[in-house]
């Protein structure tokens, strides 16, 4: 199955590390992040997860609720996230699912067949409070995710679902957004107050609206 932006993101339920959980009743009204990992006892799944646990405020801050998913067993998860606390110095406190039937693999299309047939590769996915799939990233086991970009990525998916803007190459919190096409630039002056730059009739910043 292949997931993209837009679709409902299916749900599921699974044993994790916190227990049998419901995607949905997990996620409640908030956001929530599925990624996957290639298998338990790797390294650069053990920094990621490291990573992970370490931004856990960021993630909250933002409404975000994180869920990791291995095709391993449950003890072996266990055993693995001891490893990762005392290595990355952390506390994992997100659940990690014992995906060994491979249901959220094959529900997410996270096992990539010329990658490899049994392993999932390092899928990521953004889901938004109407369940729908706001963003998906694969990347191959040899390499690590961003975990910043990911969070760049949330607080710019938040903005943009709640004011008529979507933000440039490399935006950050507090620098200027764009004026969609949609709002003429007569709109655009009476909806953002802080101004309104025009540099061409199609693309007008503004500073952050909701900041």
């Amino acid at each position: 199955m292949s997931l993209r932006l837009g679709d409902i993101a299916p749900n599921f339920k699974a044993k994790t590390t916190a227990g049998e959980i419901d995607l949905y009743e997990y996620l409640g009204n908030g956001w929530g992040i599925l990624f996957s990992h290639p298998a338990d006892y790797t390294p650069v799944c053990t920094t990621e997860l490291g990573k992970t646990a370490l931004l856990n405020n960021e993630f909250a801050k933002r409404n975000v609720k994180v869920l990791a998913v291995s095709v391993d067993p449950l003890d072996k998860h266990i055993g693995w996230v001891k490893d990762i606390n005392e290595t990355q110095n952390v506390e994992v406190n997100f659940p990690i699912i014992a995906d060994e039937d491979r249901t959220v693999a094959n529900l997410y299309g996270m096992i990539h067949p010329n990658a490899s047939e049994t392993f999932t590769v390092r899928s990521l996915f953004v889901i938004g409070p109407d369940k729908k799939i706001k963003l998906t990233l694969t990347y191959p086991a040899s390499t690590g995710r961003n975990f910043i970009e990911v969070l760049r990525v949330i607080d710019s998916l938040q903005l943009t679902a709640n004011y008529s803007v979507a933000t440039p190459a490399d935006w950050k919190q507090t620098e200027d957004v764009i004026v969609v096409p949609a709002v003429s630039t007569e709109d655009a002056i009476k909806k953002f107050p802080k101004g309104v730059k025009v540099v061409k009739p199609y693309l007008r910043y503004t500073p952050q609206p909701n900041i």
